[in-house]
């Protein structure tokens, strides 16, 4: 979903079509993932961050077109909602410092990016806190045909509104604008497909424990919910099964529900079983090993952790990792990288099919609503924790994981000091929000100004006042 569309509106002929061509692609996948030698070489890292766009007050700015035109920099790309932007990181080596190479780019993209917004800025923050009902009107909708597309898709399989209910928040909305309330911080990771099966299963499990230390998004609408109410908002927001589509046990935002026990191939194959089309768009100067329609469908269905089939210079698999949100702070972003890639590396020299998928599951929405107080499990470990405990006690896993993979011991121990500190202070973003809004009388238009200096700094958040 990348790139733009020629047009925005497809007929049920080219839905046929484009369904027969991913289901050829996916063989044709098959054979790729299965050559020898295919996908070997050093282990990269990479990162998307999206952007909220506000003007003085803090409120939504719906310019991201001409502030993408203002930068002219190939790494930025325009987002669903018109105050949204997204950065593409130069991706790197993990040998090395690369939490400090990746906190020096994404706080110069912001720097960069705040200062081409005339009459406001930009700030990395899970959802905005003075977004009210009135910002998702389709005029909302970025100017371009994929944006348009993919909502005609999905509303072409649910002709039911979409419902949104989460604590005491209630609403139903005709279009997938909701979606846009929603930035994150996406980070890849480079795999070869032998080791794909293992890893992915490993930021499965990962990904709870990081999630509770991590929460950026406490409120949507002026109501306090869950401590990353955006995951909650997200699985609903373009949850695709009406009443025709029941017998899914997911919508297109998920978790998952099972481990993977081959490899990448049966993710790509779950998505072109389960999903139906959304945008048939048919390319026809594409080289066979591109398999252009089936990438396309895979950008689709936004799993939690999926994976990435990249045909650049002999072609690759990744798997991205959707669940951290944007924000606080480049160094946050850049240590909220170095525990979730640890901690996968870690768990992935080890077998986690015997343990309970359901747990790693319960631990991913136990961790967003209720953060470092969650009560999670472990592989190997008897009973529950409470998250902040559990976090500690990990962190020498993580860094294991790391010092293996050959970042530099001094990189590593200066990202995960800094999830050290903010888990033993319990000074989360959002902690820092709830406590912010009280002390400005509820005023949430201050809490986000504040908010932004305090991001631009690169200062932390555990040290923010």
């Amino acid at each position: 979903m990348g790139r733009d569309l020629d047009k925005e509106r497809f007929t049920e002929a080219e839905y046929l079509h484009f369904g027969e061509r991913i289901q050829e692609q996916l063989a044709v996948l098959r054979e790729l993932l299965d050559a020898p030698g295919f996908g070997q070489g050093a282990t990269t890292i990479g990162a998307e961050l999206e952007l909220f766009l506000v003007d003085e007050r803090g409120r939504p700015l719906p310019r991201n077109s001409q502030v993408r035109d203002a930068l002219d920099d190939p790494r930025v790309v325009l987002e669903l909602g018109r105050f949204n932007i997204e950065v593409n990181l130069t991706p790197i080596p993990l040998a090395g410092r690369p939490f400090e190479v990746l906190s020096g780019e994404v706080q110069e993209a912001i720097t960069k990016v705040d200062a081409a917004v005339e009459g406001g800025g930009a700030l990395p923050i899970g959802i905005l806190p003075t977004l009210d009902a009135e910002d998702f009107t389709l005029g909302a909708m970025t100017d371009q045909n994929r944006y348009r597309a993919m909502s005609r898709g999905i509303r072409r399989l649910r002709l039911e509104p979409f419902l949104v209910k989460i604590e005491d928040l209630e609403l139903a909305v005709e279009d997938v604008i909701l979606e846009s309330a929603n930035t994150s911080w996406q980070v890849h990771i480079r795999t070869p497909p032998e080791r794909f099966a293992r890893l992915f299963n490993a930021a499965q499990i990962a990904i709870g424990p990081v999630l509770a230390t991590c929460g950026n998004s406490p409120f949507f609408l002026g109501r306090r919910l869950w401590e990353e109410t955006r995951i909650a908002l997200m699985e609903e927001a373009v949850d695709d099964r009406d009443i025709e589509r029941r017998y899914r046990r997911e919508g297109r935002v998920a978790f998952g529900s099972d481990w993977v026990r081959e490899g990448a191939y049966e993710l790509f194959e779950r998505y072109v079983r389960d999903y139906d089309p959304v945008v048939p768009n048919l390319s026809e100067d594409a080289e066979r090993h591109e398999v252009p329609e089936l990438r396309l469908h895979q950008g689709t269905v936004w799993q939690w952790n999926r994976p990435v089939y990249d045909p650049a210079d002999g072609g690759h698999l990744r798997i991205e990792m959707r669940a951290l949100p944007a924000g606080p702070s480049c160094v946050d972003m850049a240590a909220n990288t170095a525990f979730l890639l640890g901690l996968t590396l870690s768990q992935g020299e080890r077998d986690l099919t015997g343990y309970r998928f359901a747990q790693a599951y319960q631990n991913f929405y136990r961790a967003a609503r209720d953060g470092l107080d969650a009560k999670l499990s472990w592989p190997g470990r008897e009973g529950e924790f409470v998250a902040a405990e559990l976090v500690l006690s990990l962190l020498p896993e993580a860094r294991e994981g790391l010092l293996a993979a050959g970042v530099t011991p001094s990189d590593a121990d200066r990202a995960l000091g800094v999830i050290a500190q903010r888990t033993r202070t319990r000074r989360t973003g959002s902690a820092w929000q709830r406590e912010a809004l009280e002390r400005f009388g509820g005023d949430r238009e201050r809490l986000v100004r504040r908010y932004r200096e305090l991001a631009l700094s690169g200062t932390p958040v555990h040290l923010w006042e």
